[in-house]
């Protein structure tokens, strides 16, 4: 069977409009995907360039040259009720640049006119601004400041035209990363000494949206790889799985909507300048809903997300936090809000993904307070008594650090605090005072959680009823 590589394709030759730092799964399951669709289903002609974001040896960049570009989306899941599985050849990635193999070659893309759009997935540390960057390094080891040095040199190129600049899209997950990446360019400028003409350019010339991203691409099917070639007819050893759900969030002025005209080809986008609701939606339901069904489900012997969601326990105590405790704090339209739930919990059925919870389990007390404490301080402030279900998810979140069901992977001070208070309860078999230790725990929830009514004894009952035996 012959691998796929392009120069055995009859391909239409595109000028390239994105310019894409990174070429991991997710950007090449997600964005490239979205380009390819608004080629296909329209007389846009666009392409994408990919530039590998590390100097770190990949198979995968060095791959995907030798493939010229081209792989596989495998659409895997459910969505509506109905089962989805389908594939889909990318074709939309033109040129691959490795900026440290030749710096002179990425410079260079800067002269491109057609380029319009700049997507990013650096990471969440990769938007940082690195002081022992010099702007004689080529390339420098910072996103932002290879960013700047390429901003600067199409700057001057086009002798700073206001119409050359960029809409800058990226899609580390961060609050604010349009805002972070701007600022982060500005500094460079400044730490740099370049000119107040550049400075204005970037401001006046240049768009930087901030955006939420959704999808889950479990990546390689290493399992199927075999009767996937077979189906595909060609190895692609880069095809690359994702679930059939996506959303990509976007807060932008009016023109960008206008040129990036992706809600008419049926694309989950949506363009908004209330993203921060949209983003508490999805911390809230999606990643809340993860954390708590973490504690539950390995309190109680369940290994994946699936085996969890189909729990009827776990599923009940699911439905009724998010039904009763969590929606009606989430400050969208409650009608739009009950539809993406159940997304949500469509995408946990998905048979496709096998998500085990221990890998969900990293950082879980961290978690619990950025997904779960904010739906249970809003709960109070409109019921003002406890909220059951978000407190069996605490209950269960500590009988977890107790630390003898699996290891666990957390901050070093949060791992000790909760072994001590558990050797506290092996001594005198006090599960309120258990309770009361854990609510006053600062460090954790920002707060002596024990000024709520009710709260102390309510998890003092929760855990009473899933302690270990001594």
């Amino acid at each position: 069977m012959k691998t796929l590589q392009r120069k055995t394709n009859t391909l239409p030759e595109r000028p390239p409009v994105f310019l894409q730092f990174g070429s991991g799964n997710f950007l090449r399951a997600f964005v490239d995907w979205m380009v390819q669709r608004w080629n296909d289903q329209t007389d846009f002609s666009g392409g994408v360039i990919m530039l590998k974001s590390s100097p770190r040896p990949s198979a995968a960049f060095d791959q995907l040259r030798a493939q010229g570009g081209l792989y596989h989306v495998l659409t895997r899941g459910q969505q509506d009720g109905q089962l989805v599985d389908q594939q889909q050849r990318i074709d939309v990635v033109e040129r691959l640049v490795h900026p440290w193999e030749n710096p002179t070659e990425y410079l260079a893309l800067a002269e491109i006119a057609s380029l319009r759009f700049i997507v990013s997935n650096t990471t969440e540390a990769g938007i940082q601004f690195d002081a022992t960057d010099r702007w004689e390094d080529h390339p420098a080891s910072s996103f932002p400041g290879k960013l700047t040095q390429l901003l600067y040199r199409r700057f001057t190129h086009f002798a700073g035209a206001l119409d050359r600049g960029f809409i800058f899209l990226p899609c580390e997950l961060i609050p604010n990363n349009g805002t972070e990446l701007r600022d982060c360019i500005l500094r460079y400028a400044e730490h740099w000494q370049l000119s107040k003409d550049f400075i204005r350019w970037i401001h006046q010339a240049n768009t930087f949206c901030t955006t939420l991203v959704d999808r889950i691409v479990p990546g390689f099917p290493h399992q199927e790889e075999a009767a996937l070639r077979e189906r595909l007819g060609v190895k692609d050893k880069l095809m690359v799985a994702a679930e059939p759900y996506h959303l990509l969030v976007i807060d932008a002025p009016t023109e960008v909507a206008q040129q990036l005209p992706w809600p008419d080809l049926g694309l989950n986008v949506i363009f908004t300048d209330q993203l921060d609701d949209y983003r508490q939606q999805k911390v809230r339901i999606l990643n809340g809903a993860h954390t708590a069904m973490v504690a539950l489900g390995l309190t109680r012997g369940v290994q994946t997300v699936r085996e969890a969601i189909s729990d009827p326990a776990i599923a009940a105590t699911l439905t009724k936090m998010l039904e009763e405790e969590i929606i009606p704090g989430i400050p969208l339209p409650e009608a739009e809000v009950r539809a993406y739930t159940a997304t949500v919990v469509e995408r946990f059925q998905n048979p496709f993904i096998v998500h085990r919870l221990a890998d969900i389990a990293l950082n879980s007390v961290a978690k619990f307070r950025t997904r779960l404490l904010p739906s249970l301080h809003a709960y109070y402030a409109a019921q003002e008594q406890p909220p059951h279900q978000i407190v069996q998810a605490l209950a269960a979140l500590v009988r977890l650090y107790r630390g003898d069901l699996l290891p666990l992977r957390d901050d070093a001070a949060h791992l000790a605090f909760f072994q001590t208070q558990w050797q506290q309860w092996e001594a005198d078999d006090d599960t309120d005072q258990l309770a009361a230790a854990v609510l006053a725990y600062e460090a954790a929830w920002g707060q002596d959680l024990n000024v709520y009514s009710g709260l102390t004894q309510a998890l003092g009952k929760a855990l009473k009823k899933i302690k270990p035996n001594n």
